[in-house]
């Protein structure tokens, strides 16, 4: 009340939800463990696990056989690395703090940096666990080589941008009917361990096969990043342009039913739940 308010242009706004959400990231983070280096380890020891897990799978199963010509680990993994952020991505914005957190008591905070902060926390972390990861494999183990790593590294980040989508439209609906949401966005992520098509390769798999594939966007994320990890496989059943157009397509429902929430957000929402 007794503060003097002074007018700022366009880009001085700008610099300062830029700094707003850096610090929200920052607190993000750090919320999810109190050592930055115990909770970029637990990440990493996540990503170890399931690559061992499904190579012991692909082994028993005798899959192997049915896996890309190249490093067969790296083939694991470039299915891992993008269901893991996907996953999380979706989990970090429907875990968003929303328009009745204290977090926005304070003036400049508001639901859009709280959910531009969860998504970059997520990005970051999946992001300096996978460089970690593929730096320990390539100089203790065996040399790998990516085909293209920066059009590898797009799919990563569509895999993220997508979960955001999907995260968003959850996040939306979860005031309206929470208990819904918690049940459908587990069946998703859930489902994806086996819908995302991290275990096949789209090219050999039979038409009635794909079409219980084809409508994730992480398939088709999964299935461009091996073309561009891996010399001798070229995708022809997937895209880039099916996964961009639905995440922008779902960031714009998510946006629209975000802020008809938050006009209409009432602490009472959680009460007896």
């Amino acid at each position: 009340m007794f503060q003097q308010r002074t007018r700022q242009t366009t880009l001085q706004s700008a610099i300062a939800i830029v700094e707003l959400i850096y610090h929200a990231t920052v607190r993000n983070i750090r919320k999810s463990h109190g050592n930055a280096v115990v909770g970029l380890l637990m990440s990493i020891m996540q990503t170890v696990i399931l690559v061992a897990v499904f190579w012991v799978m692909f082994a028993i199963l005798g899959l192997r056989g049915n896996a890309i010509r190249g490093d067969f680990l790296l083939y694991i993994m470039s299915g891992i690395f993008l269901f893991l952020t996907h996953n999380k991505a979706v989990s970090a914005v429907l875990g968003s703090e929303g328009p009745t957190s204290p977090m926005m008591q304070h003036g400049p905070m508001n639901t859009t940096i709280a959910i531009s902060s969860a998504a970059l926390g997520t990005l970051y972390i999946q992001t300096l666990a996978l460089v970690v990861v593929l730096f320990v494999y390539h100089v203790a183990f065996t040399r790998i080589e990516i085909l293209h790593p920066a059009a590898a590294y797009g799919m990563v980040l569509l895999s993220w941008f997508s979960g955001c989508a999907v995260g968003l439209v959850f996040l939306a609906m979860k005031p309206w009917a929470p208990n819904f949401v918690n049940i459908a966005s587990q069946i998703y992520t859930r489902a994806n361990m086996v819908a995302s098509g991290k275990m096949f390769v789209a090219n050999s798999m039979p038409t009635y096969m794909l079409a219980m594939f084809d409508w994730n966007p992480l398939f088709h994320c999964i299935d461009q990043a091996r073309g561009f990890v891996f010399l001798n496989y070229n995708p022809h059943y997937s895209s880039v342009t099916y996964p961009v157009i639905l995440s922008l397509v779902l960031i714009m429902i998510g946006m629209m039913g975000e802020f008809y929430t938050r006009k209409n957000a009432s602490r009472s929402w959680g009460a007896g739940k």
